[in-house]
């Protein structure tokens, strides 16, 4: 289960843009409630510990206590607004969840052993197609990340969904198909070896063809 965070917030009596406004010059963040067949509650943070979560990795898909004067909610951060120019939040939409809630969230992917790989130690690329891999879970299912072995992978390797090891209680939200993860490519040193011995050798196929064709004309 990934980690619970803390945030303190605060009832906002008065919504539109004016109060809005008036929050953003005072150092805060509105935001909004809503979920789990309850009323939406309008909101505001304080922006410089909303903007310390931003910057850490993984914060949709990190549960949340808010502490609404004095009240806890159990939620998500669905969507951050950010200003076009300086990229500081404007307004945060959090979805309550509970402990029966069935969720959809976005979960980071990442590796471990890199070392131990065969196709990195021989210069490969690890090629990250899916740098996050959505699923759906319960939310006191849910992972911080999912975590794949690198040992024993080569080069050329086309690694899938399958070979995670998820949670229980985890699946993708892709069911259709074994979709892809990362692959470990050549580099390009050895494409260029690759495609090198492939030339000489048909190179040589058509030298060779060439002189069996002469020897017959004779």
């Amino acid at each position: 289960m990934s980690d619970v965070i803390e945030l303190s917030a605060q009832t906002r009596d008065r919504v539109g843009k004016g109060s809005a406004r008036a929050a953003r010059r005072a150092g805060l963040v509105p935001a909004v409630v809503y979920g789990d067949k309850k009323d939406p509650v309008s909101v505001t943070l304080e922006e410089r510990a909303l903007v310390k979560q931003l910057h850490q990795a993984g914060f949709f898909s990190t549960l949340i206590d808010l502490d609404v004067d004095g009240k806890k909610h159990r939620v998500l951060a669905r969507d951050v607004q950010l200003h076009p120019v300086t990229d500081r939040p404007e307004h945060v939409d959090f979805l309550r969840v509970s402990a029966s809630s069935t969720i959809t969230v976005a979960v980071p992917v990442e590796f471990i052993n890199e070392d131990k790989c065969p196709g990195l130690r021989a210069g490969g690329v690890l090629n990250v197609v899916r740098h996050e891999v959505e699923v759906s879970c319960r939310p006191d299912q849910m992972p911080s990340a999912l975590t794949l072995n690198l040992e024993g992978w080569n080069v050329g390797d086309s690694i899938h969904i399958s070979a995670f090891d998820l949670p229980e209680g985890v699946t993708p939200t892709i069911t259709d198909r074994d979709f892809t993860v990362v692959t470990i490519a050549a580099p390009s040193a050895m494409k260029g070896a690759s495609e090198a011995e492939e030339g000489e050798e048909g190179a040589e196929e058509e030298a060779t063809e060439t002189e069996e064709s002469e020897e017959n004309e004779d």
